[in-house]
C-alpha cells in the first residue's frame, strides 16, 4: 500500500448539461462528456497538461 499523496482531484458535474468540468491537482482545467476519458486526462498528470500549456488539454 502506498502512502497518500494529498493530491486532489475534482470533478463536477455541470447541472442541466452531460458536462462534467474537471480540475486537476495542478490547477489545469478540462471539459468532457466522457467521465472515462476525463479521469484518463487526469490521471495522465503531467502528460497533456502541463503548466507549459496555459489553456491546458481540451480546457
Amino acid at each position: 500500500m502506498t502512502a497518500p499523496t494529498g493530491e486532489v482531484y475534482r470533478i463536477d458535474w455541470l447541472p442541466g448539461t452531460d458536462v462534467l468540468h474537471g480540475t486537476c491537482h495542478c490547477g489545469r482545467e478540462h471539459t468532457s462528456q466522457d467521465p472515462i476519458e476525463m479521469w484518463e486526462w487526469m490521471l495522465a498528470h503531467p502528460s497533456g497538461h502541463s503548466v507549459d500549456d496555459p489553456r491546458g488539454a481540451g480546457a
